[in-house]
């Protein structure tokens, strides 16, 4: 099967002001991300892994260079045009799981499509898919406060594709796991991306898991390069 390429970024540069100097952080970045494919960020902190996942994400303008998903250039787009992006094709999910504490892990999950216009019978119905696919579907009524670390970041992951994104982007989603909790939850992951046909980009320190992805890449000097 061909792998299409879903995320482009394109002689990227992002530069920060630091009093009288500035920063810049990436310097003409390249990088490519295509469908069924699980690629990890491995670098140290400070190099700019943060700020390629917010470019890529669409979360941050950068200063020079372009952003494509799907093909079509995003910079030039409307505040407006990028939100519905980031809600409809990009899921997010970060190192701390974000779960809104007042909701039930299935009404988590629900939360994004509601917003995206499904129907809560729909929104529901998807949900409590996801549970079961990330093998906790017995825990859906209960709050984050009652689930496992690990739970906590599979209802995080379940929640980030409940909208069937094109992109998944991940800021050391398991970093506040043990290891044998965190191989768990990346084998779930790594199911959904098979499965799916979504483009994965995982920033992680954990060198075990990143051993496991299809490609490893850095930042040095301000370019993504691959390891």
């Amino acid at each position: 099967m061909t792998r299409k390429t879903v995320l482009q970024l394109s002689g990227v540069e992002r530069h920060y002001g630091q009093g009288e100097t500035t920063l810049s952080i990436l310097k003409g970045a390249d990088f490519e991300l295509r469908t069924g494919e699980i690629v990890a960020l491995v670098a140290p902190s400070g190099t700019g892994k943060s700020t390629l996942l917010h470019l890529a994400g669409l979360l941050e303008h950068p200063d020079a260079g372009e952003v494509f998903l799907g093909g079509h250039a995003c910079n030039g787009l409307p505040d407006a045009e990028r939100t519905a992006i980031r809600r409809n094709e990009i899921g997010f999910v970060y190192q701390f799981h974000h779960l809104l504490p007042e909701f039930s892990a299935i009404e988590n999950i629900m939360m994004p499509q509601l917003i995206a216009g499904l129907s809560k019978a729909e929104a529901k119905e998807r949900a409590g898919q996801l549970l079961d696919y990330m093998r906790i579907g017995h825990r859906g009524e209960h709050r984050p406060s009652e689930l496992s670390g690990g739970e906590q970041q599979r209802v995080a992951i379940a929640r980030a594709v409940a909208n069937a994104p094109r992109v998944l982007l991940a800021d050391e989603p398991t970093g506040n796991l043990d290891p044998k909790t965190a191989s768990y939850v990346f084998d779930a992951l790594e199911a959904l991306v098979r499965q799916s046909g979504l483009a994965a980009l995982i920033a992680t320190h954990n060198h075990d898991l990143a051993s496991r992805m299809d490609r490893r890449v850095t930042i040095e000097g301000g370019k993504v390069v691959e390891m």
